[in-house]
């Protein structure tokens, strides 16, 4: 897995910054996947996105993750200590091919990025899920599923692309109100580009102005070497 390089950071960070969350996921995901055309990327399974998010976000921030959730009952925040190895070593193996699912009398496939974004506008979660399943559903019937039917297919999608979602069982310590967080990959992969960007068009800023430098000469610094100039300039 290539690393983002301080350039190449500031290209992507530039080119999404106006861009929906989903396309955003699909510009990382491209530049980590220079083996895929990057109309390709839209029509891979959603496990196999978040895993290379994941570890583009290792190569670049490490692999060690610290986030946060708000407790739903009284807002107090939880911090979550994570580790991207971990998190998909957890995982089962899936071969790559393994991607079509038997449920309920009827064949699905995992769903995309793709199909993600064709249903993202749904503000209600279970037609969102419900307009998912049916754009996955090869054959006909995935209208009329029932409650039952629908969980099926849903489970045994899941089983075969395990790290399209991460869920995790969390306890709030001052109020003991049990629910459940969601890790995002695009969205803290994007957050942290986002937060480097900025830090980078600081130390550009700083710099062009004292010495006349351009912002390709600045980058093109060490970083040992950037530090040692931004002290000497710094207010």
């Amino acid at each position: 897995m290539r690393a983002l390089g301080e350039s190449d950071l500031l290209a992507l960070w530039e080119r999404g910054a106006t861009r929906h969350p989903l396309d955003r996921s699909a510009l990382l995901a491209a530049f980590a996947r220079p083996d895929l055309a990057p109309e390709q990327i839209g029509d891979r399974p959603l496990g196999e996105i978040t895993a290379t998010l994941l570890r583009l976000r290792e190569a670049c921030f490490g692999s060690h993750i610290r986030s946060h959730v708000d407790c739903e009952r009284c807002g107090q925040r939880l911090e979550l200590a994570l580790d991207v190895r971990e998190l998909l070593q957890a995982v089962p193996h899936v071969e790559p091919g393994a991607r079509m699912v038997d449920a309920a009398g009827l064949r699905a496939r995992v769903p995309t990025l793709r199909d993600l974004a064709a249903v993202a506008k749904e503000p209600d979660a279970e037609r969102a899920a419900r307009q998912l399943l049916q754009r996955c559903v090869t054959e006909e019937g995935a209208a009329e599923l029932s409650d039952a039917a629908f969980r099926e297919i849903e489970d045994a999608l899941e089983a075969a692309d395990p790290n399209a979602d991460f869920a995790f069982d969390i306890r709030c310590e001052a109020c003991g109100q049990v629910g459940t967080a969601q890790l995002d990959a695009g969205e803290l992969l994007w957050d942290e580009v986002s937060a480097r960007a900025r830090t980078l068009l600081g130390e550009v800023h700083l710099l062009a102005r004292a010495y006349g430098w351009s912002e390709s000469e600045i980058l093109a610094l060490s970083s040992a070497r950037r530090a040692a100039y931004l002290a000497m300039v710094a207010p």
